[in-house]
């Protein structure tokens, strides 16, 4: 292939690309502030600045272009590399936490999608399905190399103990951008972590133990 036809199908691709990273920034922004159900496609190829028919080129529907939001309001920076299981889960939990501090629109629609799918009837429910099974798998595999490399307690059960740490991020967070936005989420982060690696540390085996002596 000529070079200028291979940079005339780069150009294409990535004016596709961009506009594709268009309509999903913009359909988050509007589902943040305004719930899925009130947008529209039209809206979203507007605030894109393109037209309703590029929305439906991209996504096809509308449930597609929501499983498009979901997938990159869940999307969080990696935190750094710890040496344990352990320190990996917690940095996941302050990282997790810590974006809520900046009110920024993905973790706002991610939190409204989510109550939107416990609606009876919704449609998000099986793309949550699929998320959720993701996240706790994810919170698991850190527990599970926790307990191998002697970091996590042996008894703590990797999947039970995922749910549980999932509940608490997303129940936090939920508080912290409804009824609780006057707390500072930076400190509930470093506590929810701490929290975490109270219970959960290797240690804490011989002090659950020690009542029962």
């Amino acid at each position: 292939m000529p070079e200028s036809a291979q940079s005339a199908r780069r150009t294409q691709e990535q004016r596709r690309t961009d506009a594709r990273r268009r309509v999903v920034d913009a359909a988050t922004e509007l589902v943040a502030h305004r719930g899925s159900r009130s947008v529209s496609l039209a809206d979203v190829g507007t605030a894109a600045g393109y037209s309703r028919g590029i929305v439906n080129h991209h996504f096809g529907s509308k449930d597609r272009l929501l499983a498009a939001v979901l997938e990159h309001s869940q999307n969080f920076a990696e935190p750094p590399e710890a040496p344990s299981g352990l320190g990996r889960l917690t940095s996941l939990i302050t990282t997790y936490l810590g974006v809520i501090r900046r009110r920024s629109p993905k973790p706002e629609a991610f939190l409204q999608l989510w109550s939107e799918s416990m609606c009876t009837g919704s449609d998000l429910g099986p793309l949550f399905a699929e998320r959720d099974s993701w996240f706790r798998e994810l919170l698991a595999g850190h527990i599970r190399d926790g307990i191998a490399d002697g970091s996590i307690r042996p008894d703590a059960d990797p999947a039970t103990t995922a749910l549980i740490v999932a509940g608490m991020l997303r129940g936090t967070a939920m508080l912290l951008f409804s009824t609780a936005r006057d707390v500072e989420a930076e400190s509930i982060a470093a506590d929810a972590a701490a929290m975490v690696q109270r219970d959960l540390a290797a240690t804490a085996t011989r002090k659950r133990a020690a009542p029962a002596r």
